[in-house]
């Protein structure tokens, strides 16, 4: 007798054997047993998880020569002839080799004619996505208003790549992923009907692997049992597959941990040595990790771990927290993305390996904010020890420092008094403004004359908090100045290293009351009075002093503000 493989051998034979599908089954059966037969199925979901084999029960169930019957009997000629694909009236077509639109014509043309012997002639058409676009459009009047005796079934691993007009004309059917409590159940069955013993750890690793689809369950566990000698165990399966064991992995990063980093790349090394592919331990690492941040989370259901719970250490599942091990998660997925482009795989590896025994010194970034934060609050409230000399030893700093600043630092008024034509230096400037003035005069002398004139012929230069006191001789002069203002702040900030503001601050004399002359500030902020010039101002201000010699002669008022003089 031929061999068998499992997948074959466990195939449905009927909706009670369709495990895993249970919406799916119920509706179908519903259907039959009411007389409800549509003329058009589609089928989607991953890849084996019974597709194929609903659309032969369906198809059994509707030619079956006792029914149509929810359950086929299975036995009658039309029911054998469906299971052996021999069947005239059940056509399967693979739609990735029949894509073209003449394979379909085909089809339109051979509708036409009734069933051989059967009740219905179906056509099963696998990975209908494959279709051309013509094709798909052959398809839609004959599949919307087909003949009685015809039904379509078609069946696609993409459903996105099958046209909306398509799906509107269908029963759409969603297929699932079976649970790995599911896979291992039927492998168990699968092992005991050809009694092979399998430890149920082993079947478990097995439907994890298989990600849900139960036809590469039943590969896999055939695999396995070639090299099994009738007994399926997880250490056959690591010593033959080339697996990371539990006792080494955990041996790894226990190194880890504890910042021994010789030992743990003397241990991969071990591991790597036995032939193990770097996939395949960067894989077992991810789930390893993956399955301690489980456990940390509370969660150590079998089916959700990759080992079970009793093989994690209590020491190693407490030597770590949540966000290490998310951290480290995030480490093994970056080495998967860049081991496709990497120089040496073993190298990138090994860095990982190296990078995790700082593990121990991880803090994630909310935390160390949390931290500072909690620091902030209780110097600030008082609460942390020595929070009240420190305090104390902060004010009496930053009020010395204000006292020094206070003695270095001339005033406007102590440097008119004292018309000395000395080098002022800031305090904390750490420059020297006569020099500084020398500099910005040759920078822009060749270009703006009038700038640098007026500049050359200002008082001292001196610091007043954020921006440069610039004393000019006259009302001109001032608004000079500040109509470049911001070119002049460009070039002390590109000299001086600082961003100060210019404010230019003109000499006025007060004829009325005879006083000493002062200091005015000539529209230092550059925001306000925009396109005005402190010579206006100053002329208006003059002009309003009610002298009746002024208003008689305003001839007057331009030699005052422009410091001229008639030449008539």
């Amino acid at each position: 007798m031929a061999y068998e493989n499992t997948a074959q051998r466990k195939r449905p034979q009927n909706f009670d054997d369709l495990a895993g599908q249970d919406f799916v089954s119920l509706t179908l059966r519903s259907s039959i047993a009411n007389g409800r037969i549509a003329h058009a199925y589609l089928f989607s979901g991953p890849r084996g998880c019974g597709k194929t084999s609903t659309a032969r029960i369906l198809a059994k169930s509707l030619n079956c020569e006792h029914g149509p019957m929810d359950t086929p009997c299975g036995v009658c000629a039309s029911c054998v002839a469906v299971n052996r694909g021999s069947s005239m009236d059940v056509i399967e077509i693979d739609g990735a080799s029949n894509t073209s639109v003449d394979n379909i014509r085909q089809i339109k043309d051979e509708v036409l004619f009734p069933p051989a012997i059967s009740r219905y002639k179906i056509y099963i058409i696998d990975e209908v996505h494959m279709l051309s676009n013509s094709a798909f459009n052959a398809l839609l009047k004959t599949i919307e208003e087909p003949p009685p005796y015809i039904v379509f079934i078609f069946a696609t691993t993409e459903l996105h790549k099958v046209p909306a007009t398509i799906k509107s004309r269908c029963q759409h059917f969603a297929f699932r992923l079976f649970s790995v409590d599911m896979i291992v159940k039927l492998l168990e069955a699968a092992a005991l009907d050809i009694k092979t013993n399998a430890d149920r750890e082993a079947l478990l690793w097995i439907a994890k692997e298989a990600g849900g689809s139960m036809r590469d369950a039943y590969t896999l566990f055939d695999q396995i049992l070639s090299f099994s000698d009738g007994h399926i165990t997880k250490e056959k399966i690591k010593e033959k597959l080339g697996l990371v064991g539990s006792e080494s992995m955990a041996e790894i990063l226990g190194h880890c941990i504890a910042g021994r980093r010789p030992e743990a790349l003397s241990a991969l090394d071990t591991i790597l040595e036995q032939g193990l592919s770097i996939e395949q331990f960067n894989v077992d690492a991810a789930a390893y990790v993956r399955s301690l941040l489980f456990i940390k989370s509370g969660v150590e259901k079998d089916s959700l771990l990759c080992y079970p719970r009793a093989e994690f250490p209590e020491k190693l599942v407490s030597a770590f927290d949540q966000e290490k091990l998310e951290y480290m998660l995030l480490l093994l997925f970056e080495l998967h993305r860049s081991l496709r482009y990497c120089i040496n795989p073993r190298w990138e590896l090994e860095l990982v390996i190296s990078r995790l025994c700082m593990i121990g010194d991880y803090i994630s970034t909310s935390r160390l904010a949390d931290t500072i934060h909690a620091i902030q609050t209780a110097i600030k409230e008082g609460q942390a020890p020595g929070a009240a000399v420190l305090g104390a030893e902060l004010r009496r700093s930053l009020k010395q420092d204000k006292k020094e600043e206070s003695h270095k630092v001339r005033t406007e008024a102590e440097f008119m008094d004292a018309g000395s034509q000395e080098s002022v230096v800031s305090a904390d400037s750490g420059f020297d403004l006569s020099d500084l003035k020398e500099k910005i005069v040759g920078a822009i002398g060749r270009n703006r004359v009038v700038l640098a004139a007026c500049l050359e012929r200002s008082g001292q230069w001196f610091l007043d908090d954020d921006k440069i006191v610039i004393p000019c001789q006259n009302s001109y002069d001032a608004g000079a100045v500040l109509a470049d203002s911001g070119l002049l702040a460009k070039k002390i900030s590109e000299m001086s290293g600082r961003a100060l503001r210019v404010e230019p601050r003109t000499l006025a004399s007060n004829e009325k009351n005879g006083s000493a002359d002062k200091y005015s500030e000539a529209n230092a902020d550059t925001g306000q009075n925009q396109g005005s010039y402190p010579d206006y101002d100053e002329a208006r201000a003059w002009s309003e002093q009610g002298s009746s010699e002024q208003s008689s002669d305003p001839v007057k008022i331009v030699e005052k503000v422009f410091k001229g003089r008639r030449i008539e």
